[in-house]
């Protein structure tokens, strides 16, 4: 049973979904790709945070949105993977989200459904419940948003975190994230290409990353981590910056790795680690999930295993 932290940790999924994954040899234009592996998963990224966070031991309540069959089928996945799920239902269908994976040339493929439709008195209900949660611990907003909710809703409930006296943590991009920057929530973390849409710039180099993530620092975003793929992750905060290179893994599906990051950090962070270790179990969870099929979380054993070989150095630039 995870036990519960210091501060206490409340999920927000307004977009959750059914992640189905096939796995195919080849895809051929205008023919059917018969899959050689396929799995169904619980999905959508704060989802995915709770699902981290149970196999991290430490205790989350995780709020959602489910709709329709799909939603009942989002459900009873979760069962098994993530602790206290509370959910506001409408009408309308929970998204299903397709990820394919071709074997040969190497090449993932992800698609993305759209999500139910939320009436404002519905969204109002549930944010106000999270935020209950809440209080005073930490408060994840991560992911897109359906129909009916505002681009700036990340944003405002940022500043409603804080004035309940929690942290807030955001992993989204676009108008999303870049509206949230105005509240300084205490952690963002985009990866490479979120980062180069938010600044309107291409950031190549990991000296680019770190000082664009210095910048965003010094604006009040207490940290602001960048996963790199292949080359790691990127923590930068008021004690500096930190590079963590990976463990060698065989990258199977890469969808949840950030979420699985994000939930690193975030216990990292509520037993008050430094921000390398905090960095360093955050890439072990990613490169866990990574080398995992389909959707599937980083186990215990694994990062048992990969925590020992993920590397952290402080960076001087």
């Amino acid at each position: 049973m995870p036990s519960a932290p210091s501060r206490p940790i409340a999920t927000l999924t307004l977009n959750p979904a059914v992640d189905v994954s096939y796995e195919v040899s080849r895809l051929v234009s205008d023919q059917k790709s018969h899959a050689t592996a396929t799995r169904t998963d619980p999905g959508g990224n704060g989802i995915n945070v709770g699902r981290a966070l149970r196999v991290l031991g430490v205790l989350a309540r995780n709020y959602c949105i489910m709709a329709g069959n799909a939603g009942i089928l989002l459900e009873r996945l979760l069962e098994d993977q993530i602790d206290a799920v509370f959910c506001e239902r409408v009408a309308g269908e929970t998204r299903i989200n397709a990820t394919i994976l071709q074997a040969d040339p190497p090449v993932q493929y992800e698609v993305t459904g759209i999500g139910p439709f939320v009436p404002p008195e519905v969204l109002d209900r549930l944010l106000g419940n999270f935020l209950d949660q809440v209080g005073g611990g930490f408060g994840v907003l991560s992911g897109s948003v359906p129909p009916g909710v505002p681009s700036g809703i990340y944003g405002t409930m940022v500043r409603r975190v804080h004035d309940c006296g929690g942290q807030a943590i955001v992993d989204a991009h676009g108008d999303l994230l870049r509206e949230s920057l105005v509240h300084r929530p205490f952690l963002i973390k985009p990866n490479r290409y979120e980062l180069s849409l938010l600044l309107g710039k291409e950031v190549p180099k990991i000296e680019n990353v770190a000082e664009e993530a210095r910048i965003l620092v010094s604006q009040g975003v207490r940290y602001v981590c960048v996963s790199l793929g292949a080359e790691g992750a990127l923590l930068s905060g008021t004690e500096g910056s930190f590079l963590a290179k990976p463990p060698p893994v065989i990258v199977r599906c890469t969808v949840g790795s950030g979420d699985s990051m994000v939930a690193g950090l975030i216990a990292a962070f509520s037993r008050g680690d430094s921000p390398g270790e905090a960095l360093r179990l955050a890439v072990a969870c990613g490169s866990g999930t990574a080398a995992q099929p389909g959707t599937a979380i980083f186990t215990q054993s694994q990062l048992k295993e990969l925590l020992p070989k993920t590397e952290v150095l402080p960076l001087d630039i």
